[in-house]
């Protein structure tokens, strides 16, 4: 560190006592995220802001010298959103954590962008509501972290993903100026949809401190739980495509393959069998009863060999864990690139056939869950990095093949994780070019210096 950097990093330092950070071993902490594959820079400094004020006072300092500044949440991302840049301050919300409002009257909530996603929704659930976007890291990703990737979740196919529940945002943008986005309002046309445009941003747009969520009335009755397993995933997938085509609307629908239920089993012991594909679907609501038949019948008419129903709390919770247990699963057998692709439903059939023969092409273990009735899935390609700590070439060859089958499709290369680091390579191919220069205008007229969580997203 130069001593032009140690002068600036004290003029920053001023009133930020005991929250910026400088010694390399604890600002190693904060370096990257969950994308063990992007090998993450060196910051100047992390910065453990307390305040929207601490935020803006760092962006102006940033701004001033031309330091790049990349903002995290608690580092749960899966496309290397966080990964710290070489010379960057990394800004980490982490430590802003209140719940400033819970409205019963108007159903929403006023929250800083370090609340716990899962804390959240107990929170509603004191006042007979609930927030209904629930990504599997529910229990310890960020709201601030969920808003700047769109982040889904099991409850998606019913209620939708982060951006249908967020009304309004508090906005740092790249020169220290703050902004609130929105409203408070159910209807809301003044102006441009400038919320909508941060949501999904990756940091690269401004950073969100806090946000106003819309919340739903929690369901009065326990859900129903509906559990298939199939004799291969194409039946199973046909099952997803015959419940969205007869118009049945659970509240969750997830997907689980053999290799992910094998490698559960070999862990937990559940008792897994041969099942070569698994269905677990759950209904909500007053009409949680007739919901769940007709997912018995869906299943049943696609080749389901063994369809169970309960509306039981924990058995209910049993059943969930098994899809909540994909990912650590996946981790005991080696390191992991985990991928979101996302196709329209009718599709879906199509994308799990191409994953299968993706991997057996190229000798590559891959394990499959997807929020099915979203038609996301998450290929999880398993394998033993390079020296270098990379992916070998064969498995990258296998996610060209993936990514690129699902554009073909009608999708997309991330239904939630985000575009991040990981994904930038593909980006072009989905959008076009034409697309790309609108976002690179966009981007240099919200942040001219180019600071902003550089490499990023576009």
């Amino acid at each position: 560190m130069t001593s032009d950097t140690v002068a600036d990093l004290s003029e920053l330092g001023t009133g930020l006592s005991g929250r910026l950070l400088t010694d390399p071993d604890v600002v190693e902490a904060y370096c990257r995220d969950e994308a063990h594959l992007v090998a993450p820079g060196t910051p100047v400094a992390v910065l453990l802001a307390e305040t929207v004020e601490d935020v803006s006072a760092a962006l102006r300092w940033a701004h001033r010298h031309g330091i790049p500044v990349v903002p995290r949440g608690a580092g749960t991302g899966l496309a290397g959103g966080a990964t710290a840049t070489p010379g960057c301050l990394v800004v980490c919300l982490a430590r802003m954590t209140a719940i400033r409002e819970i409205s019963a009257g108007d159903q929403l909530a006023v929250v800083e962008a370090g609340v716990i996603t899962a804390d959240l929704d107990r929170a509603a659930a004191e006042v007979g509501l609930m927030y209904a976007p629930d990504p599997s890291s529910h229990e310890i990703s960020t709201l601030g972290g969920n808003i700047a990737t769109n982040a889904g979740g099991l409850r998606c196919v019913k209620y939708g993903v982060t951006r249908d529940f967020v009304l309004g945002l508090e906005v740092v943008l790249a020169d220290g100026r703050v902004i609130h986005t929105g409203r408070r309002t159910v209807k809301g046309v003044a102006g441009l949809d400038l919320t909508s445009l941060f949501v999904g941003s990756e940091g690269t747009l401004g950073i969100v401190t806090s946000a106003t969520l819309r919340l739903r009335p929690r369901p009065a009755a326990e859900p129903v739980t509906v559990v298939g397993s199939f004799p291969s995933l194409r039946a199973a997938g046909d099952a997803v495509a015959s419940v969205v085509r007869d118009g049945v609307v659970p509240s969750l629908l997830e997907l689980v393959d053999r290799n992910t239920l094998q490698a559960i089993d070999d862990w937990k012991h559940m008792g897994l069998g041969d099942t070569a594909a698994m269905l677990i679907g759950q209904a909500d609501g007053s009409d949680a009863a007739e919901v769940a038949d007709q997912l018995e019948a869906s299943f049943e008419a696609a080749g389901a060999d063994f369809v169970a129903v309960s509306a039981d709390r924990d058995e209910s919770a049993q059943l969930l864990e098994v899809r909540r247990l994909a990912y650590p699963a996946a981790e005991r057998l080696g390191r992991c690139l985990v991928e979101d692709v996302g196709v329209p439903r009718s599709k879906l059939p199509d994308m799990l056939d191409a994953i299968e023969r993706a991997g057996a092409r190229h000798g590559v273990t891959i394990l499959t869950v997807a929020h099915a009735g979203d038609g996301n899935t998450h290929p999880t390609f398993v394998f033993e990095p390079t020296p270098d700590g990379d992916a070998p070439p064969e498995v990258w060859a296998a996610a060209d093949e993936v990514f690129r089958t699902a554009i073909e499709l009608g999708g997309t290369l991330t239904g939630e994780h985000g575009v991040g680091v990981l994904k930038t390579r593909w980006l072009e191919l989905e959008l076009g070019s034409d697309v790309m220069d609108v976002q690179r205008s966009i981007k240099s007229a919200l942040d001219p210096t180019g600071i902003l969580n550089p490499g990023k997203g576009f």
